[in-house]
C-alpha cells in the first residue's frame, strides 16, 4: 500500500502564490531558531472558506507542539499552542482563545522582524524549561 501521507512541501506547493514566499519566510525562520524542532505536516486540505486557516505544518519539542504555519487567502498565521503565557506587550500576539495566539504574517518581510523572532523563540523556550 502507498504511503498517502502530505509533507510539507507537497503542502507548499498547493499554497496559494499570493502567500508562498511568506508562508516560506516563516518557515525558514521557525527552522533557524528552533532546528531540533520536528517538522510534521498537517494532513488538511485547502478551507472551502477564506475566512478559515489552512494549517500547514507544526513544530514540536519532544513530545509537546510548540508553533505552528498556516495561511489564509491574503497571508500567512505563526500560531502558537501555548500563546497565552508569551505576551510581551507587543501587540502582535493575537487571539483569545484558552491557549493559543498567533502573529500575522503579511509580507515576507514580516517573519524576520525582531519582535516575531523575539516570540518565536520565546515559545520554544516554554517548551524547554519545562522539559528540565
Amino acid at each position: 500500500m502507498a504511503d498517502t501521507a502530505v509533507t510539507v512541501a507537497g503542502q507548499l506547493k498547493r499554497v496559494p502564490n499570493a502567500v508562498r514566499p511568506t508562508v516560506n519566510a516563516a518557515r525558514r525562520m521557525v527552522k533557524a531558531i528552533a532546528p531540533n524542532a520536528t517538522e510534521i505536516a498537517y494532513q488538511s486540505k485547502p478551507p472551502r472558506s477564506k475566512s478559515a486557516m489552512w494549517k500547514l505544518a507544526r513544530y514540536a519539542v519532544g513530545e509537546e507542539y510548540v508553533a505552528g504555519i498556516g495561511t489564509f487567502s491574503t497571508y500567512a498565521a505563526v500560531f502558537f499552542y501555548r500563546g497565552r503565557e508569551l505576551d510581551d506587550g507587543s501587540g502582535l500576539l493575537q487571539g483569545g482563545g484558552k491557549d493559543s495566539r498567533f502573529i500575522r504574517l503579511r509580507t515576507p518581510a514580516d517573519a524576520t522582524r525582531p519582535v516575531v523572532k523575539r516570540i518565536v523563540r520565546k515559545a520554544f523556550a516554554l517548551e524547554t524549561v519545562k522539559k528540565k
